[in-house]
């Protein structure tokens, strides 16, 4: 198995399967019609280092992206890091001031752009003073200088490789800055752990400005040889005939196209032939409904395999094993390329069935987050432990389950609620696509629960029915006070939903 390689950094990756297998398809791109072979990626690399060199960008200096997917988007993420740079991917989605904020803060001397977002970011750079050179990158793709002498500079393993900037769904978005072991350790660990081999082909739509579609999809691919079928959007109609036309061997799905596809009209019997060649689909980026990883896997016959990581430990952190009997559904999995354990709020470490914070340590842990050694020191001890932010316990076999966030724990009366309890109670009504539950102020028990519904296409539904749901599934003291429905919820880029948003903008 080609995991079995040691890749040092990604130029070492990118020149070694150039090397062995120039003319084998890495990326295809199906809105283009493009395939970028790893020879062609090696040669785009080099005239990359050669462009950014004749621009004045010096190897260590920030190099930005604001790009949908696509050959150009993946050429400079992985050409960026190979020269030396390091890679900041922008949020399409970004609002004026965290585009700001990710400007001003990581301060890069170029950043390429779609054009459709080029005058956002000139303006951007405008309002924070920030003399940032704006390359507009045509449909057709990049234009690169032809390579000379080769320009990349020679990286090693702990050379920053990525400042990734988390989604901000809680404040102001953080810097995480991922070295080259970080990443190549996260995409190693994926590769090793799925058994993939050159000739596994996955499909993924999550973007390339978020850490599940970095390091899941794309850097595993790149350390095993194989090729990404990357779409520049996830779409319903068309997602089930991009199996067809491209036949993978592996999904990269996010709860949220789980549900929109369960939603959605069933594959063709032509579909339905290339279907059955997927071993698996690997959900994450956000915990996934029992009841709707069972649905799914009833409707379309793939089995899904749940994990969970964090932009600070490059995508990774746990995993269900792959022999479906050893799954547990409702877990992310137990450690992956991490080291795991559960403390309290006090810091002292938790036996099984204790529920507390959880925390990770190993090679996949970030650096640090750049300029902020505050925050940095708030969320890793010294001795590497790093606070996920996430609440949850460890079964007796080593299963680890996540009960929430820390600042999304609803206290009601000074009992602590688990919102996902309250989400997939929800989940379990038929005529409800996505709900979620959050903490708004109320003066009598400091926090009640507010229940925001989308409901499925052609169905009604009443708030009262919602409640009366809810008090056979959880009981009264857990059962929402307030119902919405709205047409959509907020999410970041992973499919994640935004429960802060929702809570803030509450009104009684």
């Amino acid at each position: 198995m080609s995991t079995g390689v040691s890749y040092t950094t990604f130029r070492d990756a990118i020149e070694a399967h150039a090397a062995q297998t120039p003319d084998a398809p890495f990326v295809l791109a199906p809105e283009t019609d493009r395939v970028l072979t790893y020879g062609e990626l090696d040669a785009a690399c080099r005239a990359f280092a050669t462009t950014m060199e004749g621009m004045g960008v010096k190897p260590g200096d920030v190099v930005g992206f604001m790009l949908p997917n696509g050959v150009p988007a993946v050429t400079i993420f992985l050409a960026a890091m190979a020269g030396g740079y390091v890679v900041a991917p922008f949020n399409l989605l970004a609002q004026d001031a965290h585009l700001d904020h990710m400007l001003g803060h990581a301060r890069p001397p170029l950043v390429f752009s779609a054009t459709e977002f080029a005058q956002r970011l000139r303006a951007a750079c405008k309002r924070t003073a920030v003399p940032t050179r704006i390359v507009e990158v045509a449909a057709h793709g990049l234009d690169l200088d032809a390579a000379s002498a080769d320009a990349r500079a020679r990286s090693e393993a702990n050379t920053s490789a990525m400042l990734m900037y988390t989604s901000g769904t809680t404040g102001v978005p953080k810097g995480v800055l991922l070295t080259h072991s970080n990443m190549l350790h996260a995409g190693a660990a994926v590769a090793s752990h799925q058994g993939l081999e050159p000739h596994d082909r996955v499909l993924s739509s999550l973007p390339l400005y978020h850490i599940n579609g970095q390091c899941i999809a794309t850097v595993s691919t790149l350390i095993t040889g194989g090729s990404i079928v990357m779409p520049q959007r996830f779409s319903t109609s068309q997602w089930w005939a991009l199996v067809e036309r491209y036949r993978p061997t592996w999904l990269n799905l996010v709860p949220t196209i789980i549900a929109y596809l369960l939603n959605a009209p069933g594959p063709t019997p032509g579909q339905r032939d290339a279907i059955a060649a997927i071993r698996y689909a690997r959900s994450a980026s956000a915990p996934l409904s029992p009841d709707q990883q069972r649905a799914f896997e009833t409707r379309f016959g793939i089995p899904v395999i749940e994990a969970m990581g964090l932009t600070e430990s490059a995508s990774v952190a746990f995993c269900n094993p792959m022999d479906l009997a050893a799954r547990k559904i409702g877990s992310p999995g137990k450690p992956l390329g991490v080291s795991a354990r559960v403390v309290s709020r006090e810091g002292k470490v938790l036996g099984d069935g204790e529920s507390g914070r959880i925390e990770v340590r190993g090679p996949t842990v970030m650096r640090e987050y750049f300029r902020a050694p505050d925050l940095t020191a708030h969320a890793m001890s010294s001795d590497g432990w790093f606070d996920t932010g996430d609440l949850g316990h460890r079964d007796a076999d080593g299963y680890y389950f996540i009960t929430g966030r820390t600042k999304e724990l609803i206290i009601k009366g000074g009992e602590n609620i688990a919102p996902r309890e309250v989400d997939e109670a929800m989940l379990r009504h038929p005529a409800i696509l996505e709900a979620v539950a959050v903490g708004v102020p109320d003066r009598d028990y400091g926090q009640e629960i507010a229940a925001f519904v989308v409901l499925k296409p052609g169905t009604t539904l009443a708030a009262d029915e919602v409640v009366a749901h809810c008090l056979r599934e959880v009981g009264r003291y857990k059962t929402p006070r307030y119902v919405r429905f709205v047409s959509e919820l907020p999410k970041g880029p992973s499919g994640k939903v935004q429960r802060m948003k929702l809570a803030d903008g509450f009104v009684p």
